[in-house]
């Protein structure tokens, strides 16, 4: 199966994630062994792609959970527990003015 992202033929699974975003994920999670003047570098760089597109943490956000219900629904397989009966957190009483 072909994964095709704007076009382009992601081979790996970062390369898919680098097409979806449009950024390169070293920019995010920088690289062993950068310097501080290199990390400054980067995390300015980040800033300023923040700055022009602010709406990109959500699109992460929709990236990954797209990816993770694709690829390992299961995941989101969330069974609520039920509360022990009489342990209710107390209620918070007005005060008086």
């Amino acid at each position: 199966m072909k994964n095709i992202v704007a076009g382009h033929v992601a081979v790996t699974a970062t390369e898919f994630v680098e097409l979806a975003l449009g950024t390169p994920l070293d920019l995010w999670l920088g690289v062993e062994g950068e310097s501080e003047m290199e990390r400054a570098a980067r995390l300015d760089a980040a800033r300023d792609i923040l700055t022009a597109y602010p709406e990109l943490p959500d699109d992460v956000s929709r990236v990954a959970a797209e990816a993770i219900e694709a690829f390992a629904p299961e995941l989101f397989n969330v069974i609520t527990l039920p509360r022990p009966a009489g342990r209710r957190r107390p209620r918070r009483r007005a005060v008086a003015a």
